[in-house]
């Protein structure tokens, strides 16, 4: 039983990723959900999976993604160019999202918490070819809803970002192929403002 009402707190607090707003829009004029987002980074890695370079092992994968923003329920998202230059605010971030990555883990006693903390120090840490190919598709996904979005929603960094994704996916010739195609939709976009 202890294990039900673990999985059931974990699910309601899951509920808030369904609530807790990002800094992209949607190209309806809505703001975009954590939620939101973690979906279609699933969608893409399933899209992609069979053209990677290398065998990925897709439930790991698939699970890493879910799991990643997981933390936010608790900690609240905090857009990356937050904490750009910014020690103190990355910093206070990290220590948010340990916080919260501990408590995740705690709610289901045994395995199954366990192997939620692993999976996102795994992301976190960036080594694993999983874990990389997660990362990368995260950035990925948020160029793309940012090049959906329309350019009144764009901050001035978030200009500067659609060109250093290359960082991310230098390890995969298929994702930075994929890069490419979506660099080139954002610098369209970016285009399209300067010409009006």
């Amino acid at each position: 039983m202890n294990h039900l009402n673990g999985i059931m707190n974990l699910i309601h607090l899951s509920q808030k990723l369904k609530m807790e707003m990002r800094h992209s829009w949607l190209s309806d004029g809505r703001q975009e959900s954590v939620a939101e987002h973690t979906w279609r980074v699933s969608l893409i890695a399933i899209l992609v999976e069979p053209y990677l370079d290398k065998s990925v092992e897709m439930e790991k994968l698939l699970k890493m993604i879910i799991i990643h923003d997981l933390v936010e329920a608790e900690a609240g998202d905090v857009p990356a160019f937050d904490t750009m230059g910014n020690a103190e605010m990355k910093a206070l971030k990290q220590q948010r999202e340990e916080r919260a990555i501990e408590n995740i883990r705690d709610m289901i006693p045994g395995e199954v918490g366990l192997e939620l903390y692993t999976l996102w120090h795994e992301f976190e840490a960036k080594e694993t070819y999983e874990a990389k190919v997660a990362n990368a598709l995260d950035k990925l996904e948020v160029q793309i809803q940012h090049n959906e979005a329309d350019l009144s929603t764009w901050l001035d960094v978030e200009v500067d970002m659609t060109y250093a994704m290359g960082r991310h996916v230098e390890f995969d010739s298929f994702l930075t192929e994929l890069k490419d195609l979506i660099e080139k939709e954002g610098h369209e976009k970016i285009q399209g403002r300067v010409r009006q």
